[in-house]
């Protein structure tokens, strides 16, 4: 929904372009920085840069516009560069860039703090930090990393986190930050409440079905899927989305366990609709510290049973409001599933489900965020042409 103070934020950005740095690649998994980046895009041009990729032809800088107004920028750099050697190709690929697409008038926004070492001779009018993780105890994390969080904490204008527990653990590091968990579109996934047909490749899978959408890393809890999978033979489990950072044989092989690989974001709610529980089976270690899983609300919002580890932020708001079944093992997981099958009707949960998701939407995360950027940017301003701003408000 557009709002009056939506489209004055929008005209106030306007020109502004967002410059942003992620560790994450637009076309990998569809999530939180495509949600909010593609509607700030509606208002002005948003450059996107990924980390390099390394190949035997020439430097080049690969740029391409998936959609409208917003450009993924992608550095292809040759084999056998020193670490040094690559910071400062960056960093003249960065300096092209801003010449080549006449970058003027932007802030920064990032996703990683490694991008501090290539972006220090960048003036953006502010700094932005969506700290979405905390990346430093995520698998092959660089040994740098935290020492370039903390100097991006310090240059930072204002700091947004991706729930209230990782918010917990950084609101005395920064003088201005705000929580924003996970968000939904709720019209995407609201389809799966009355979708019929089930894609191709789940269609011959007896039920129950148990589901799962997401990245299968260092996070996924691969003992209590074994265990509950071992346990319950007749329980079909099925698995949607990219091994990344982990041995594909250590995963378990059973004949009621389906990996799917990944699938398209729009294609999402057709697998969904499909499934009698969705999982949210995330082990709990430093890696999952601080998550605030998106699957979540978008489980909730696609109308289905949920049952998770004990996430912090999972167990509170969702747990604690008895819309998620929380398990601690193997065991609590078959009772918690168990209760679920035997159930005949969930109407009057989805009221529940509903009434909590009332208002809850990505549109609403990215107007509370522009609005504290405009606000800002406004006292930045303030500060930068005090007498402009005081005769401006005599008159």
């Amino acid at each position: 929904m557009i709002t009056n103070t939506t489209t004055a934020i929008w005209q106030s950005l306007n020109n502004t372009d967002l410059v942003c740095f992620s560790h994450l690649r637009w076309n990998f998994v569809y999530q939180r920085p495509q949600h909010l980046l593609s509607r700030f895009a509606n208002c002005t041009r948003v450059f996107f840069i990924e980390e390099p990729l390394f190949n035997d032809g020439p430097d080049k800088l690969h740029i391409e516009e998936p959609i409208k107004n917003v450009y993924v920028v992608v550095p292809q750099l040759q084999h056998g560069y020193s670490e040094h050697e690559v910071i400062n190709k960056q960093k003249d690929m960065i300096s092209d860039l801003v010449s080549m697409k006449d970058i003027t008038n932007y802030f920064a926004w990032y996703y990683t703090p490694m991008a501090l070492t290539f972006t220090d001779h960048l003036n953006p009018k502010m700094v932005v930090y969506d700290c979405m993780d905390e990346l430093s105890a995520f698998k092959f994390a660089p040994a740098a990393l935290k020492d370039n969080e903390k100097l991006l904490l310090e240059k930072a204008d204002i700091v947004f986190t991706g729930g209230y527990s990782i918010y917990e653990a950084k609101k005395h590091q920064h003088h201005n930050i705000y929580p924003f968990p996970s968000s939904i579109d709720k019209e995407h996934f609201g389809t799966a409440r009355t979708l019929k047909s089930s894609p191709q490749d789940q269609s011959h899978i007896q039920g129950p079905r148990f589901g799962f959408f997401g990245v299968l890393d260092e996070r996924f809890d691969i003992e209590l899927i074994e265990n509950v999978a071992k346990a319950r033979p007749e329980w079909q489990f099925i698995l949607i989305g990219p091994i990344v950072k982990i041995d594909p044989a250590t995963l378990p092989r059973f004949d009621n366990i389906h990996y799917l690989g990944g699938k398209d974001y729009k294609e999402l709610p057709a697998y969904v609709a499909g499934w009698d529980v969705a999982m949210v089976p995330f082990a709990l270690n430093e890696s999952t510290k601080y998550i605030s899983p998106t699957k979540t609300p978008e489980y909730l919002a696609a109308g289905k049973p949920v049952i998770s580890t004990a996430i912090k932020d999972v167990v509170s708001p969702y747990g604690e409001n008895k819309l998620v079944h929380i398990a601690n093992s193997a065991e609590d997981f078959i009772k918690c599933a168990e209760t679920i099958l035997k159930k005949k009707s969930h109407k009057r949960w989805l009221n529940k489900v509903d009434a909590f998701l009332e208002g809850n939407s990505w549109d609403r995360t990215w107007s509370q965020m522009a609005k504290h950027i405009d606000n800002k940017l406004v006292a930045k301003e303030s500060i930068a042409f005090p007498n402009t701003t005081e005769t401006a408000m005599a008159s």
